[in-house]
Formats: structure tokens, C-alpha cells, sequence
């Protein structure tokens, strides 16, 4: 579903430029998919557990390969496709110099021990360690993933190729990580909220906002809006509950709570709700910020946000987004909305290669530079084409790609994109 949903946000842009069927073909397709097998014993001796581990180059046109590295059982081959053109177009649209992939494992971590899981790691990079490299395909964090996860596959690498802190991204600090790394997904979010209203003459203190999922980005995106830019987080849901507040909830307090608890379920600071009534919430934005394909047809015609900004990956399927632009819903897509991961990624990378750290005030500045920046290109193409935000978004991370891959071969008929 989300391998069809994201090729058919790609045509919409291909369409958009009057983009050639064989060049679409060639866009689309990936550079190179990689399945292993992964096999460790468990710590009490007794077994041996396989798993399957998956990673998919889309293209590296542009850079070096980046994207995400999630353990969940649900991980396949389609899933990975998905995320990794998704992370094509998303490093494209915020114009850092990469490429897209993406990857991960099919185990659930609550069901392995944190031993088990450093050995099913250090398997991954064993069977991969030829196709991921600094100047090759740059693993992160993702789902279930951490910074933890990331020093394990760095060491493991390095055993091979020799200290190599460039290989991955979100790592701790104390391994060369980025100041910044953990809250830049949220701070991006709430950057593109304080674009949008800027663009409206209005702040974010006049706004008031409902949050699906309060994990890392939702959680960091909540406290920034609320803490920094004076919003009014008036209502939260995640897997298990929902809490809401007229008055607005005390995100920080929240965010100790879910490290406790898990769940933002029985929060004092609120009254209960069911965790699905977010995303019907009577707020000004809404910020999906968990799963991919949470807005759908059902449930569309029922949100009552005038602006949704996709903090998740995915979460609108193509029948919602068609009816939230019949209703003249905005939508911030996920490949602006939420790229501001990759790109202080990118500042990671660069703080590696270069061996020079940045204060977290440096990496907070460049990021709003470069969102602000992106969020501008988006609006100025849809603008140009009269077209809605999410294709304008695509077709802008289109046009990067396909000219930076005609301008690296030598070609008697360019396609004017």
C-alpha cells in the first residue's frame, strides 16, 4: 500500500513537469536491493534465531545513499522500496548532496534481549559492510532504532574498514554525533508550521495543535511548538490513548510521563480521549506524527484541521490527500515536513568527515536556514504550477534528480525537466 501510495505521488509530480515515461521508469527503479539472512544464537544457548535483513539503494545520483535503519517485524522488501524512494525525493527537496535508502530487520526488540539484539546488528553489518560506507549508503536511526544501535554498527564497520564515525548518523555524542541530532525532526516540523503562518501574517501563539504519536518526533515537535513558538498543544494520542486539554498540555510534562509509562494513556494533566479522536481533533493543525496510512478515505471528511504537517513517514494515503484538497486542506508532506532528520544527518556527516564539532547553536541555525529555505522552493513551485503542495513538493525533488542524472552523462537529447 505504501509502495503504490508513494509512486503515486511520484507520477503526480512527474506529470507536473511533463516528465517522460522512460525517464519516470528510470527514477523510480532502485539502484541496487540487498536481502540477508541473519543468524545468531540466543543468549541462553539453546537455539539459534534467524531473522531477515533488508536494505534498498534507490538512487545516488545526488550523494551518497541515506536513509533510515528500522527493526520491526513488519520490515519486507516493499516496505523498505517505499521508504527508500521516499528518501530520494526528501533529501532532494531540502537539497542536501545525497541519495535515498532505506533498510532495517524483520525482529521485534521487545522480544530480544539488548545482547541478542547487538549480535543480529553486528550480523547486518558483517553480510552488508561492502555496500554501506561514508561516500556509499549512510545508515540512521529509525523505527525501534537508536543511538545506541547506530555505535553498535559503527564499531562493527570499523573493525573492518578502520575508525569510520561517517558510516552511520545518530550516533551518541561521546561517538561523534551531532548536538541537535534528537530533537531535529521536531524542530523541522515546527519550523514548517512557522513558515506556513508567517505566510498567513499570524504566529504560532495563535494556534492550537493535535499530535498522533509522542515519540521522539512528536514529543520534540509538541515541546519546541509550545515551549519556544508559544503554541497550544490542546490534544495527544498514540497506540494506547489520547489526552486532551483546552487549555493547553505541559508537553514536558507529558514527554516524562510517555518515558515512564509508554503511552500518554492516564496522563493527569488532561482529560481522556479516545487515542483515534486526534486526528478529528478540534484544532487548528494536526501533526501525524506515528504511523504511515493513519488518514484515510474513512476518516477523512471528518478532520477538521486547515493544516496537516506529516511528521510521520507516510501517513496520508492517496484517497484522503484527495479529499483534504477537495475540502482546501493543506498538507505539509512528509518529505518537507519531517526532513529536518536527514539534514542535521548531513551536518553529522559533515562533522565526521571534516573531525570539527558544531555547538548545538550552529546546528539549529543551519537547520532553519535550509528548511526555510526548502519550504520556500516547495511554495514557489506550487505557485508556478498552480498545483497542490505535496505534488509541487515532489516535482521539485524530481527535477533535482533527474538534471543531476543527465548532467553526469553525456546525452544528444537532454530531457528539458
Amino acid at each position: 500500500m505504501m509502495l503504490e501510495a508513494s509512486h503515486r505521488y511520484f507520477h503526480q509530480g512527474a506529470e507536473a513537469l511533463e516528465l517522460p515515461q522512460h525517464l519516470r521508469e528510470i527514477l523510480l527503479t532502485p539502484f541496487r536491493v540487498v536481502k540477508v539472512e541473519l543468524v545468531i544464537e540466543r543468549d541462553d544457548g539453546g537455539m539459534l534465531q534467524h531473522y531477515y535483513g533488508y536494505r534498498v539503494q534507490h538512487n545516488r545520483v545526488r550523494g551518497p545513499m541515506k536513509g533510515g535503519l528500522r527493526y520491526h517485524p513488519s520490515v519486507d522488501e516493499d516496505h523498505a522500496s517505499a521508504l527508500a524512494n521516499l528518501m530520494t525525493w526528501k533529501t532532494a527537496v531540502v537539497n542536501v548532496p545525497f541519495g535515498g535508502a532505506k533498510g532495517g530487520i524483520n525482529v521485534d526488540p521487545s522480544q530480544v534481549t539488548r545482547g541478542e539484539l547487538d549480535r543480529i546488528t553486528r550480523a547486518f553489518v558483517q553480510h552488508t559492510k561492502d555496500v554501506i560506507g561514508p561516500t556509499v549508503d549512510i545508515p540512521a536511526p529509525d523505527m525501534n532504532t537508536d543511538a545506541s544501535v547506530m555505535g553498535w554498527i559503527m564499531d562493527e564497520y570499523s573493525k573492518y574498514e578502520g575508525f569510520s564515525p561517517a558510516v552511520v548518523t545518530g550516533k551518541p555524542l561521546d561517538l561523534f554525533g551531532s548536538a541537535g541530532r534528537e530533537e531535529a525532526t521536531g524542530r523541522g516540523v515546527a519550523i514548517c508550521i512557522q513558515e506556513a503562518m508567517k505566510e498567513q501574517g499570524r504566529t504560532p501563539e495563535d494556534l492550537t495543535i493535535a499530535i498522533q504519536g509522542f515519540g521522539n518526533v512528536g514529543s520534540f515537535a509538541g515541546k519546541i511548538l509550545q515551549h519556544e513558538m508559544a503554541a497550544k498543544i490542546v490534544a495527544v494520542g498514540d497506540h494506547a490513548g489520547g489526552v486532551a486539554n483546552p487549555s493547553g498540555l505541559d508537553t514536558n510534562a507529558l514527554a516524562e510521563w510517555v518515558k515512564e509509562h509508554r503511552t500518554v494513556k492516564d496522563f493527569p494533566g488532561g482529560d481522556a480521549i479516545d487515542p483515534t479522536a486526534v486526528l478529528t481533533w478540534d484544532a487548528e493543525v494536526l501533526i501525524p506524527a506515528a504511523i504511515e496510512d493513519v488518514l484515510t478515505a474513512d476518516n477523512a471528511g471528518d478532520v477538521k484541521a486547515k493544516l496537516i504537517v506529516e511528521a510521520a513517514n507516510g501517513p496520508t494515503t492517496p484517497e484522503a490527500d484527495a479529499i483534504f484538497q477537495e475540502r482546501g486542506i493543506d498538507v505539509i508532506p512528509d518529505i518537507l515536513a519531517n526532513a529536518g532528520g536527514v539534514t542535521v544527518s548531513y551536518f553529522e556527516w559533515v562533522q565526521n568527515i571534516q573531525q570539527f564539532n558544531w555547538d548545538v547553536e550552529r546546528v539549529r541555525d543551519e537547520l532553519g536556514k535550509i528548511m526555510c529555505k526548502a519550504y520556500a522552493s516547495v511554495r514557489e513551485v506550487q505557485q508556478d504550477k498552480k498545483i497542490d503542495t505535496r505534488t509541487a513538493a515532489f516535482a521539485l525533488a524530481i527535477r533535482r534528480v533527474g538534471r543531476a542524472a543527465q548532467s553526469r552523462v553525456h546525452l544528444r537529447q537532454p530531457v528539458d525537466i
